[in-house]
């Protein structure tokens, strides 16, 4: 008998959306085999409420195509919230609503993170490869540019050694004044679906709110924050899922909370209750060496609630790039194997939520998608997703066919 009936279906299968102005299709995400669709209400500012009327209009838009709801990302946290200060109590309350409604249309997992000020940083939007394609990278020479030469920020040096100050000076020095707001657009502009337009000086207003918040402080902060919406959560039939810190070490002189397996213990201790979970980011925990992410997912995968399945691969200088799926500093296999016997467990323990979704995370840009148009979601164009999803799926149905014990 085929070890494949250790459990009935596999993960489900889900890609990122950005809404209709995606230019990856529903459809392109139906033939790319996947079965949920892990996206958000974009249009939705920070800090309101979403509405059962709009959250089903989502539902319905995915369904006519064929696709499901696999998990929210995200609800986002506002920097009220994060730094409690202004409307925080009302942007709280909003979550709580937002949660609710969630639930009455039967979606289960919100994704979100408490990254401050800017979401996940990269340096490099276009990082060519040796085969011609190209991926997003960290380089921390760069970003010391960034930071000493366009955000000015006051104490930054100390940050950075010698050696990476003058390569600093050095690349800033040789770009002109066109390349220049380029970078620095990228750098404080990532973020896909949401574009802030935010300016330099805008974020340092931001920054300036962290003056007095250290890492304790805003770890108190994620403690408060989930006090208040983990009973929301609990009646709605809804779980939490923190996304980890993206690099996983402090930025701009920003407290980074969610770095390491301890910063993983910390949180689901914070508030014991199933509710309080994790999105497991396997790009996102690699830059650091010492996260062993199998054992990570070992000891705490019973509160794993969404997976995020990509590899960085890390380089000498600090920096990484996010590499093939299967290749670079992450062992997928180790990583994909301890995820299927978590839902193993959870299969023989009866427990509803037995079945994760993952997405492949990032992508190369590749192919035909080289020849497009610059889109403004760097990581996400369809073919190297879609060939990231290929190798998972064949790599997760090797595992189960050989067996989980």
């Amino acid at each position: 008998m085929s070890k494949l009936n250790e459990l009935p279906q596999g993960m489900v299968e889900s890609f990122r959306w950005y809404g209709p102005s995606d230019p990856v299709s529903l459809q392109d995400i139906r033939q790319c085999g996947c079965e949920g669709v892990i996206t958000s209400l974009h249009h939705i500012a920070y800090g309101e409420a979403w509405s059962r009327d709009e959250i089903r209009k989502r539902i319905d838009e995915l369904a006519a195509a064929g696709l499901t709801w696999s998990a929210v990302e995200s609800v986002p946290v506002s920097e009220a919230i994060k730094t409690r200060t202004g409307d925080y109590q009302q942007h709280i309350a909003n979550y709580q609503e937002t949660i609710r409604n969630l639930g009455a249309e039967g979606i289960e997992v919100i994704i979100y993170n408490f990254m401050p000020v800017l979401d996940w940083v990269r340096t490099d939007m276009e990082y060519k490869l040796d085969d011609g394609s190209e991926c997003l990278r960290f380089d921390p020479v760069k970003f010391a540019a960034f930071e000493i030469y366009l955000l000015k920020r006051q104490g930054a040096e100390a940050d950075y050694t010698a050696e990476q100050l003058e390569k600093a000076k050095d690349f800033y020095e040789s770009m002109s004044a066109e390349q220049v707001a380029v970078f620095e657009r990228n750098t404080i502009d990532v973020f896909p679906g949401c574009k802030m337009g935010l300016s330099l000086d805008e974020v340092k207003a931001m920054l300036a709110k962290y003056d007095d918040i250290d890492r304790a402080q805003l770890k108190e902060h994620l403690k408060l924050f989930l006090q208040a919406v983990i009973p929301a959560c609990e009646e709605a039939g809804v779980r939490m899922a923190i996304h980890p810190d993206d690099p996983p070490f402090s930025i701009m002189g920003l407290p980074r909370i969610i770095c390491t397996e301890q910063d993983l213990v910390d949180l689901v201790e914070m508030v014991d209750s199933p509710a309080n979970g994790l999105c497991f980011c396997s790009g996102s925990l690699s830059p650091i060496p010492d996260n062993d992410l199998p054992a990570i997912i070992q000891r705490l995968g019973h509160r794993i609630n969404v997976l995020h399945l990509r590899s960085t691969q890390r380089e000498p200088d600090g920096s990484f790039y996010e590499a093939n799926h299967l290749e670079g500093s992450v062992d997928m296999y180790a990583v994909m194997k301890a995820a299927l016997q978590e839902m193993k467990k959870r299969h023989v323990a009866g427990r509803a939520d037995w079945r994760l979704a993952f997405r492949p995370d990032h992508g190369h840009t590749m192919l035909d998608d080289l020849s497009k148009p610059a889109a403004d979601n760097p990581g996400y164009s369809c073919l190297g997703r879609m060939r990231g999803l290929a190798e998972l799926r064949g790599l997760q149905l090797g595992i189960l066919r050989s067996g989980l014990s």
